[in-house]
């Protein structure tokens, strides 16, 4: 898919949306067809949740977490395995991915002193531009003028269905569907009903459902909307 000839500048992108949704590979395909960056904001708090459920740090002891997070290092770099996201200079990025560490991740980013750490650190990521950040409160909070939006969803036994799936095909022992029904309900109900940043579309972004549409259809449609920007 070239066609970033069409593209008439140097943009920042945001894709939010529900887990399941499809985001992760969407975006990554977007900014590859874009010769851009990609950022998975979601990593970051994941890995906040890592570092926390090791140092026995409670999820809502805001005190504690305002002291890890000033004392972690957080770093994007990319490797032959592709974007590895590095935690005081080890490979976290499929440690990341556990059930566990994922409803952690949940709770921890509800507290808005992570979210104010995170946010100086998204922001200068977004600095030079030419990059699509994948999160939740990309285009509502943390880039409010974004030059493009897109917020992408899905029927929920769908997504549950595509979460229970990834996890069955890392060949660990998978929970139940149900299991991963649930906590995919248990999760969205945290995420949109916190206080700070809840997940709700930005006013002017673009919505797309991805219940029906493949990722390659997705990104076509994504592209169509940024060539008319």
């Amino acid at each position: 898919m070239n066609q970033t000839s069409k593209i008439p500048r140097d943009l920042l992108i945001t894709v939010d949306g529900p887990a399941g949704a499809g985001k992760t590979t969407v975006s990554r395909k977007l900014a590859e067809a874009l010769g851009y960056r990609y950022i998975d904001t979601g990593a970051l708090y994941r890995a906040i949740a890592l570092a926390a459920s090791e140092k026995g740090v409670a999820a809502n002891d805001d005190a504690l977490l305002d002291t890890l997070c000033a004392n972690l290092g957080l770093e994007f770099t990319v490797t032959e395995n592709g974007l590895r996201l590095m935690l005081d200079g080890r490979d976290v990025t499929d440690q990341i991915r556990s059930p566990r560490i994922t409803m952690l991740a949940s709770a921890i980013s509800a507290r808005p002193v992570v979210r104010g750490h995170l946010l100086t650190v998204q922001r200068n990521l977004g600095a030079s531009r030419r990059v699509v950040f994948e999160g939740r409160d990309m285009g509502t909070v943390v880039f409010p003028n974004a030059d493009i939006k897109f917020y992408l969803y899905a029927d929920p036994s769908i997504r549950a269905r595509r979460r229970y799936e990834e996890l069955a095909a890392k060949g660990d022992a998978a929970p139940s569907f149900t299991s991963v029904e649930q906590d995919m309900a248990k999760r969205d109900q945290n995420d949109s009903t916190r206080q700070s940043a809840p997940l709700k579309p930005a006013p002017d972004a673009i919505q797309i459902d991805s219940s029906t549409l493949g990722i390659d259809g997705v990104v076509a449609l994504m592209m169509e909307h940024i060539k008319d920007c």
